[in-house]
């Protein structure tokens, strides 16, 4: 069953000659507790298409469906609560709070929606990722990985429809980047998460179940399933 629907999604900047098409025509669907690689080279429209498909930014023409809704039907307002709601961001560059120790971090987008801590999932979350001994410390008290693993544990905290991860290990060294990347599969296993994830980096992307490849704004060719995709 797919959860996330793109169809036809284009992303034009400027007019006439100097139109730029970051997206072009883009359609594909990812079904629910898949972790699919959007791979592509710096300029390649990937980028744009997180920011689309996380409702960062709106298309110029085209539709993106999250677990059947159009976020780009809905007003400003809403979009952001169903962004906060409904999808997990992990970032290059971690953005977290830097006064807040690891767990405040966490469990930070709930309480700013209001909703009750599910503390049970987020034990389970904090335990999957190897942080318990890390909950009260700071980001500067924690390595590059374990920052993005509390990074990780954010995105997740909320149960959202889809987590997009956005080059997650480009500021990892090599072992480390290794470590993330199991720690994504295992985690999309265990908790049925569907992870979309944009990278360059070919060895990285092949840790997914399905490769997706983008140049100039469009897919490059029918994408095919790495082995022991399916589940």
């Amino acid at each position: 069953m797919s959860i996330l629907q793109i169809d036809q999604l284009k992303k034009y900047y400027g007019h006439g000659v100097s139109v730029v098409k970051a997206l072009d025509g883009i359609t594909f669907s990812v079904n629910r507790g898949e972790f699919v690689a959007i791979v592509g080279t710096s300029g390649s429209g990937k980028s744009t298409l997180l920011h689309m498909m996380g409702g960062l930014d709106r298309a110029t023409e085209g539709k993106v469906y999250v677990d059947g809704n159009d976020i780009f039907g809905m007003n400003d307002e809403h979009l952001t609560i169903f962004r906060r709601r409904s999808v997990g961001f992990v970032f290059q560059n971690y953005n977290l709070i830097p006064i807040l120790n690891a767990y405040e971090n966490i469990v930070l987008p709930i309480e700013l929606d209001g909703t009750p801590v599910d503390k049970e999932h987020v034990d389970r979350i904090i335990g999957a990722l190897g942080l318990k001994d890390k909950v009260r410390n700071l980001p500067s008290n924690l390595s590059g990985g374990q920052q993005q693993r509390v990074a990780i544990a954010r995105a997740l905290a909320t149960k959202p429809s889809i987590v997009l991860a956005d080059e997650p290990t480009g500021n990892l060294d090599s072992k480390t980047s290794q470590e993330v990347m199991i720690l994504l599969k295992q985690l999309s296993e265990k908790f049925d998460q569907t992870i979309v994830m944009i990278t360059h980096n070919e060895e990285i992307a092949q840790t997914a179940d399905r490769i997706i490849r983008i140049e100039d704004g469009k897919i490059l060719a029918r994408p095919e399933p790495l082995r022991g995709a399916g589940r």
